[in-house]
């Protein structure tokens, strides 16, 4: 009696639209959980960053002094101390021009930290709508392997003078395997993905908080002078 075919063997004996599907579905899989591991540290590293940023900066202090300290480090700015610096930034230039109201000066500050908060949003949104895709296709592309290799596998039995069970096994579960890994790439994807935006939601929150607490802070900064 023939031992029952291994997965590996119901892969390399399926028919090649059905192993098309399964190299796309893998190479899915492989490329959304690398995205999700990167993902995920940065994620970390921004929410770590918002928590020692307002922690510092709420301690009280100079601005002029938290500003440059901030911007004599020698690394590029991520999150709360991007929209800060560029804020400030901004804030120093249109204090120092004559003509300037403190409405224009407020109105240019606002304007630059929001530029800066968009594209702080843009670094920490990049890939995550990739899956958002592998999600949703990957059980429409396994059901595509599924249903080709059972149709192949019923027109193939169409040519078999007696047709049995250990016949029809074989075939039908190599085309269930594109199914399964369908839903394997599927999966995971979409859970990260819905914790992923979550977290893009409560950073952004946290930025458009700063940008308004920051805005008043500088408002009763002028209207003391």
């Amino acid at each position: 009696m023939n031992a029952d075919p291994s997965i590996v063997e119901l892969i390399t004996g399926a028919s090649l639209p059905v192993q098309l599907v399964l190299i796309i579905l893998a190479l899915a899989s492989v490329g959304s959980w690398a995205l999700i591991f990167h993902k995920a540290r940065a994620y970390k590293r921004a929410v770590s960053g918002v928590r020692s940023f307002e922690s510092s900066f709420w301690a009280g202090g100079s601005l002029n002094e938290f500003y440059d300290r901030i911007s004599r480090e020698a690394r590029p700015r991520e999150g709360h101390e991007a929209v800060f610096e560029a804020g400030f930034r901004e804030f120093q230039r249109l204090r120092q021009a004559e003509d300037r109201g403190h409405t224009q000066i407020i109105d240019g500050v606002e304007r630059a930290m929001r530029v800066a908060e968009h594209r702080q949003l843009d670094q920490l949104e990049e890939g995550v709508p990739f899956l958002a895709t592998v999600g949703s296709v990957s059980p429409y592309v396994g059901l595509f392997g599924t249903v080709w290799g059972i149709m192949s596998a019923f027109m193939n039995l169409g040519t078999m003078q007696s047709a049995t069970l250990a016949a029809v096994a074989p075939p039908i579960a190599e085309a269930l395997i594109a199914t399964a890994m369908g839903l394997f790439a599927a999966i995971p994807a979409v859970i990260a993905y819905n914790r992923y935006t979550q977290r893009v939601d409560w950073l952004a929150g946290r930025y458009e908080n700063f940008v308004d607490e920051f805005l008043g802070l500088l408002q009763r900064q002028l209207g003391g002078k």
